[in-house]
C-alpha cells in the first residue's frame, strides 16, 4: 500500500498538470462538442436535440456509469469523525463565508427539513472500508484561515495548492490543526484568483498533499469561486453557457449568489468523494487511479428525479423568493446539490427524489 501512495506521489509530481483528481463541471457534459460525450445537443434550428441527449431526456445515470463498474479497492474511507477546514483564499465577504458554513454544518444536522442535506449525506454514508466501517456521520466545521493578501499570487498552480495548505498549518500564529485520519482542508479561491485549468477543464478537485511539500499526507480539495470568470460553465443551473442561452433559462440561486450558490454543489461533490476516497485506492470505478471515476462523478449533473443527459432533474421552487433548491439546511437555509451514487440501489440518489416522498 505504501509503495502505491508513493508511485502515485512521483507520478504527481512529475506531471503537475495532472495533479489532482480529474475532473467534473456541474453542468450536462452534453453541451459541449467535442467532449468525451457519446453525443451532443443540437442547438441550431430544424435538427432539435440528438435522442441521447435530448432536454428531456430521463436516465438515472450520467456519463459512462453504465459501462463502468463501481469497485472498491481496499483503501481507507474516513470512518472517524471528519472536521473540514476551509482555507479561504483571496477576498470573500462575510455573507459568502456564511452561506459554505452553513452548507457544511448542515450535513451533520439531522433535524433540519425533509428533504435535507443530512438525509443526502446518509448516501454517502453508505461507503464502507475492507472491515465494515462506514463513512462517519459526524462532519464538523473546525478551524479556519484566511489569506487575504493572496500570499501566493492571483494565479496559482495545481501545485501551489498544497502550498497554500502548507502556509495555512504552519503559520506561525494559530495554524490549522494536523489530523491526516480526520480532517480534509479545503481551498476556497475568490473570483479574482485563476487557478490551473479552472473553467477550461475542472471546476474542483481533490488529492492529498505530499509530505516533500506540506510535510504530511492530507486529503483536500480545491474549488473555485466562478462567479466571473465562467458562471455558465461552474454555477450551472444558476447560470447557462452563452451557447445554451435559448435552451435554457437561468435558474434563481437559493441565496442569492450565484457564485458562491454554484460553489456549493462543487464543494459537495468533492466532500463526498474525500470521504469514500480520501488516498485514491478506495471507492471509484476505472482501472486508472490518477483517473478514476467517483461516487459524485457518476451523477454529474443531476440534481432530481428524471436528471439525466442535458436535463437536472426535478428540483424544488421556493414559494417566497422564487429560487431553486433541492435541499434544506440549517436555520432555514436552502441549497441546490448534486446526486450521489447509490451503492446498493446502483443509480443516482437524492433526498428529494419522487420515490422517496
Amino acid at each position: 500500500m505504501c509503495s502505491c501512495f508513493l508511485l502515485l506521489a512521483l507520478l504527481a509530481l512529475a506531471s503537475a498538470s495532472q495533479l489532482g483528481v480529474l475532473a467534473w463541471r456541474p453542468w450536462p457534459h452534453h453541451f459541449l462538442s467535442g467532449s468525451n460525450s457519446t453525443a451532443t445537443l443540437s442547438i441550431g434550428g430544424g435538427g432539435g436535440a440528438s435522442s441521447a441527449a435530448g432536454l428531456g431526456e430521463s436516465k438515472k445515470y450520467e456519463g459512462s456509469s453504465e459501462f463502468v463498474k463501481l469497485k472498491y479497492h481496499m483503501g481507507p474511507v474516513l470512518t472517524g469523525n471528519i472536521t473540514v477546514h476551509p482555507i479561504w483564499y483571496g477576498a470573500w465577504t462575510p455573507a459568502q463565508k456564511h452561506i459554505v458554513r452553513s452548507f457544511l454544518r448542515s450535513i451533520s444536522a439531522p433535524a433540519t427539513p425533509h428533504p435535507s442535506v443530512a438525509a443526502w449525506w446518509r448516501t454517502v454514508r453508505l461507503y464502507a472500508d475492507q472491515t465494515g466501517a462506514n463513512v462517519s456521520a459526524a462532519v464538523i466545521l473546525g478551524e479556519e484561515r484566511s489569506d487575504r493578501r493572496y500570499s501566493r499570487g492571483r494565479s496559482l498552480s495545481r501545485l501551489a495548492i498544497q502550498s497554500v495548505i502548507r502556509d495555512a498549518v504552519t503559520a506561525p500564529r494559530r495554524p490549522l490543526p494536523v489530523n491526516p485520519r480526520g480532517s480534509l482542508y479545503l481551498v476556497l479561491t475568490s473570483s479574482d484568483v485563476a487557478v490551473q485549468d479552472f473553467c477550461m477543464q475542472v471546476c474542483g478537485f481533490h488529492y492529498f498533499t505530499f509530505p516533500a511539500i506540506v510535510g504530511y499526507t492530507l486529503p483536500y480539495a480545491w474549488v473555485g469561486n466562478s462567479a466571473t470568470q465562467c458562471p455558465g460553465t461552474c454555477a450551472y443551473p444558476f447560470a447557462v453557457p452563452p451557447f445554451a442561452v435559448g435552451l435554457r433559462t437561468a435558474e434563481r440561486p437559493p441565496n442569492g449568489d450565484v457564485g458562491v450558490d454554484g460553489m456549493v454543489s462543487v464543494v459537495a461533490h468533492e466532500l463526498a468523494e474525500m470521504a469514500s476516497n480520501p488516498l485514491v485506492n478506495a471507492w471509484y470505478a476505472g482501472e486508472d487511479p490518477c483517473f478514476p471515476t467517483e461516487i459524485a462523478d457518476l451523477c454529474e449533473g443531476i440534481y432530481g428525479t428524471g436528471g439525466g443527459g442535458a436535463y437536472t432533474g426535478q428540483m424544488l421552487v421556493d414559494d417566497h423568493s422564487g429560487a431553486t433548491y433541492n435541499m434544506n439546511g440549517i436555520g432555514g437555509s436552502k441549497f441546490l446539490v448534486q446526486w450521489i451514487w447509490h451503492p446498493y440501489l446502483s443509480y443516482c440518489s437524492g433526498p428529494n427524489a419522487l420515490d422517496h416522498q
